[in-house]
């Protein structure tokens, strides 16, 4: 069998480079100068405030509108450049979901796959195990019009799977999901990525992405403010930590004095458990001084700053 694994080389670079990319409408900067590498096979989150320029940068990747300045390249190709059709070639593996599903009410579900495949030049033949796959196969032949917000979000995913794309861009996609749906999303999600699909994903819900992406990226008034993994933009903003140490009430100054000389910010009783704020630093020192306490301590958990904190650190 032949290998079809990337030449090393291939492997190492870039999937899509950003690079000092800029759009301007008028005065207004809503794209201001980014720099950004998304490699290949991650799964990885753009987050940011409304007006950020996540929703701009997106379609500046996909072609759809022009970069004011700078360059863009997906799989080595620039975007919107080239000859002889070079960036057509690159956007047929590409599947997108905006955030506004725009949908034919008068089609049904399988006819608008249906539509979109003729319109992408995909055979039709994976449609109906496409709205198996987003579990919209009891409705296929209802007309969208029919179809609640949440059932329009995964036809429209349905719609950017179409092709077996290998680069994913989806913009706010879990709207309108229920918890069970948004499950079910995220496991396909998990399936393409261990396929080798690279998928780019914006969402408002930093918890729902905290513990699923690889990497992200934090934009406000156009820029990239950070980017890395959750742990490294922990580490770079050194927000600090919180235990929960349970203990009988008539213990917690027991745990008050058994931290007494080691740095910690806070030490606050809440109910039936002692909070205490530390740096990340002093994490060790803190785990060793409550061990020594014995059977006093009844339970212990250990609270790193959310994705929320980070984001609000960098973007404020």
């Amino acid at each position: 069998m032949a290998d079809t694994s990337p030449a090393p080389n291939e492997a190492a670079a870039p999937l899509i480079a950003v690079r000092g990319v800029h759009k301007h409408y008028g005065p207004i900067r809503a794209v201001d100068g980014v720099d950004l590498e998304i490699r290949r096979g991650e799964l990885f989150g753009l987050i940011g405030h409304n007006g950020a320029g996540k929703s701009t940068l997106f379609k500046m990747m996909l072609g759809l509108i022009p970069a004011t300045a700078g360059e863009i390249r997906i799989d080595g190709t620039r975007v919107g450049g080239g000859t002889g059709g070079e960036f057509r070639a690159v956007r047929r593996k590409i599947g997108y979901l905006p955030e506004n599903v725009v949908l034919y009410d008068n089609l049904t579900g399988l006819e608008t796959l249906q539509l979109f495949a003729r319109l992408k030049s995909v055979p039709p033949t994976a449609n109906l195990h496409l709205l198996e796959r987003v579990g919209l196969e009891q409705a296929a032949r209802r007309r969208v019009r029919e179809y609640s917000k949440g059932m329009r979000q995964r036809l429209g995913f349905a719609q950017a799977l179409l092709g077996s794309p290998k680069l994913l861009f989806l913009d706010e996609p879990t709207t309108g999901l229920d918890p069970e749906a948004i499950r079910g999303f995220y496991a396909i999600l998990r399936q393409l990525k261990s396929e080798g699909v690279t998928i780019v994903i914006t969402s408002h819900i930093l918890a729902e992405i905290q513990e699923r992406v690889d990497r992200l990226a934090i934009m406000a008034a156009g820029k990239v403010q950070a980017s890395g993994t959750v742990q490294a933009l922990r580490e770079q903003m050194d927000l600090p930590l919180w235990f929960s140490v349970r203990v009988a009430p008539a213990d917690f100054e027991t745990v008050r004095a058994a931290l007494g000389h080691l740095p910690v910010g806070a030490v606050e009783a809440r109910d039936d458990h002692v909070a205490v704020q530390c740096r990340r630093e002093a994490k060790m020192a803190v785990i060793a001084a409550l061990a020594g306490l014995g059977g006093t301590v009844l339970d212990l958990s250990v609270h790193e700053p959310s994705l929320e904190d980070v984001f609000f650190g960098f973007s404020d």
